[in-house]
């Protein structure tokens, strides 16, 4: 399940690309999903994950821009990873689309990984005063 919400609203899932720059700086952009037609983008990559061994798979040069965001809106804010040790300063940005995603393939992700769990995200966090910021390319 995702581990943001927009407005009060929770997703059936939420995908993280995580980059870490040559300084050590980290930011995640996040896709938020719903149940609906296949994503594309998982299609292309979904058969290798089936062999996952938790020590993460190679996919090679994973190409961004074929991931189709559907928009250029997106929230952006300062937060901390999601899993342990939760290494804060972390900057975040959060797809404003939310994209479409098949239960069959969430069933093999889920199956990749083993959880076993029907909620396995962090709870959301306090706002503990982060500001959350909107880019919006035609409002400016």
């Amino acid at each position: 399940p995702s581990e943001h919400t927009v407005n009060g609203k929770s997703y059936n899932m939420e995908l993280h690309m995580v980059h870490k720059s040559s300084s050590g700086v980290i930011a995640v952009v996040a896709i938020l999903y719903k149940f609906g037609q296949p994503d594309p983008f998982l299609s292309k990559f979904l058969h290798h994950v089936k062999t996952v061994d938790h020590k993460g798979i190679d996919l090679g040069v994973v190409n961004p821009w074929t991931i189709k965001f559907g928009s250029r809106k997106y929230y952006r804010y300062l937060g901390s990873l999601t899993v342990p040790p939760c290494t804060e300063g972390v900057i975040w940005t959060v797809r404003k689309k939310v994209r479409t995603v098949s239960r069959e393939q969430v069933r093999e992700l889920r199956n990749a990984v083993h959880d076993g769990f029907e909620e396995n995200a962090r709870p959301v966090q306090e706002w503990d005063g982060r500001t959350v910021y909107m880019y919006n390319p035609r409002s400016l």
